[in-house]
């Protein structure tokens, strides 16, 4: 059984820069990758920015700059955002790369060589901020609007060439149907589905009056148009069609994680070209919802708009890892998500009350009562002891469980409850009221022992999603966490007489701004 794991965010439109959406999807991806390295798994994760189309022109256009100009100036905003934020990309691809542009051009000839490419000409409904044609039926449903933007569609004449993507789909609809995992959410998978079943026509894939984009090896008088150019980056970032495939034999086939409005191309046009090109079709699709802000869709004409100033100014104030748990613990990963400020607050408190208060309550008290080193748990366990090591002991598949199924917000919160029941649990047991008596010394060893076990256990299991954080609080215990696996650090123990370090706040309090 292969060792690898390779999981993509969606590559990025160039137009503007990253917003809340953005950062969400490339956090998850990225909780979701560090698991996996955790585990032991060769972890590939790539991320990106997509560069092409009638979008990139016309923003260029209004902003009095060049397509190219534009897209390197908000293409590196992205790399750089990631590596702010801590995102550990194992690539970044832009699609004006010239490994992308000659491996596309590879593609096109494979299908042109299967007879999957042919020239004809459109005349229908465009969608240009999805840039997808839309059908007559669809676009009088929805009064000939965009259903995503609400934007009005445009009317669109001109000769294309066309992928055979009715070829097919039947292959398609039938790998969803025996695949219940391969497009997650199931309330997704049951969207893609029924559209299929709706049918399903031949797909444009190139423009021959837009100039900006990689031209088509067979006419060059047409560029290729979005979705071969975007789609195959999962597979030219890796050098498929290229002279050296290696990473892609290693790596391919991998996970998507997306936002719900590109649902239908990763799961109907990207799955027919690999059939085209004879490739495995991915491990899985993962679609999450979208932001609104304060009940609200996310406008800047009201304010609302949690943009990259606004992230960038709150993980300065609370840190990235308050940040990424925010957005993580928010909902059901694959549901909408409301951001709130009063709900960053309760998050932020909660890690730090919770997590931090746990954390430094038990260093404090390991150093005042015991020299700092952790004490022997006796053999003898009380009820409330013995429920405290039961849940120490089922924090680890349960949280390994959360990820493979990919709810992260259980494997957000599932530490947190355990870091909350011994809180619990000292409040409980009262050790100051046992240190006062020297005949309760062996009772409050245990319990000091089973607190420190408790807290390490549950930022062990929060390393994925708390990077930083995680490994200070465990910096704060002492323990040599570098090159444990995930199974090792939740089966370890904290041994009798193991010196902890000094106890520091992990979450800061943070006084409020005066603006």
């Amino acid at each position: 059984m292969s060792n690898t794991y390779y999981i993509t965010t969606p590559i990025y439109y160039t137009n503007g820069e990253p917003h809340l959406g953005h950062v969400y999807c490339t956090v998850c991806t990225d909780v979701l990758a560090r698991f996996h390295r955790l585990c032991g798994e060769d972890v590939h994760m790539l991320t990106g920015t997509d560069e092409h189309g009638i979008k990139m022109v016309k923003t260029a256009a209004a902003l009095n700059t060049e397509p190219a100009a534009l897209a390197h100036k908000n293409a590196m905003v992205f790399r750089d955002v990631w590596k702010e934020m801590g995102i550990i990309n194992d690539d970044f691809i832009r699609t004006t790369e010239p490994r992308h542009k000659l491996s596309v051009q590879e593609i096109i000839r494979r299908m042109v060589a299967r007879d999957d490419i042919y020239l004809s000409s459109y005349e229908g409904w465009y969608d240009e901020g999805q840039e997808e044609f839309v059908t007559e039926t669809e676009a009088k449903v929805n009064e000939y609007k965009s259903a995503i933007s609400g934007r009005p569609l445009l009317r669109y004449k001109e000769q294309s060439y066309f992928f055979r993507l009715s070829k097919y789909v039947p292959q398609v609809l039938k790998h969803i149907e025996n695949h219940p995992d391969f497009v997650q959410p199931e309330s997704r998978r049951n969207e893609v589905m029924s559209k299929i079943k709706a049918g399903v026509d031949d797909l444009s894939i190139s423009r021959a009056t837009l100039k900006w984009g990689i031209p088509l090896p067979n006419d060059p008088e047409h560029v290729v148009y979005v979705w071969i150019d975007a789609l195959s980056n999962y597979i030219t970032a890796l050098g498929f069609g290229s002279m050296d495939e290696t990473l892609y034999r290693k790596y391919w086939p991998g996970v998507h994680v997306i936002g719900k409005e590109i649902l239908w191309f990763h799961c109907v046009y990207w799955p027919a070209m690999l059939l085209s090109l004879g490739e495995p079709l991915p491990k899985g699709i993962f679609a999450h919802g979208w932001w609104t802000s304060e009940g609200k869709k996310m406008s800047k004409s009201m304010g609302n708009f949690v943009d990259l100033e606004r992230l960038r100014a709150i993980a300065k104030a609370y840190s990235n890892d308050a940040l990424r748990y925010y957005m993580v613990r928010a909902g059901n990963f694959g549901s909408d998500l409301d951001w709130t400020e009063i709900d960053f607050i309760k998050s932020f408190n909660e890690l730090a009350n919770v997590l931090g208060n746990g954390l430094n309550r038990t260093i404090k008290m390991i150093g005042k009562y015991r020299d700092g080193k952790v004490p022997l748990v006796q053999a003898e366990l009380e009820p409330i002891d013995r429920a405290l090591v039961e849940k120490m002991d089922a924090l680890g598949d349960a949280v390994r469980a959360a990820y493979l199924r990919y709810d992260l917000q259980a494997a957000a919160t599932l530490p947190l409850e355990l870091a909350r029941q011994t809180n619990g649990y000292i409040e409980s047991t009262e050790p100051f009221k046992l240190a006062k008596d020297p005949a309760k010394a062996q009772r409050l060893s245990t319990v000091l022992g089973l607190a420190a076990e408790a807290i390490a256990k549950a930022l062990m299991a929060l390393i994925p999603v708390l990077p930083e954080k995680a490994i200070e609080g465990l910096k704060q215990f002492n323990i040599d966490f570098a090159g444990k696996s995930f199974d090792e650090l939740m089966n370890a123990k904290l041994p009798a007489g193991h010196q902890l370090g000094d106890g520091k706040p992990l979450f800061p309090k943070v006084e409020p701004s005066k603006d």
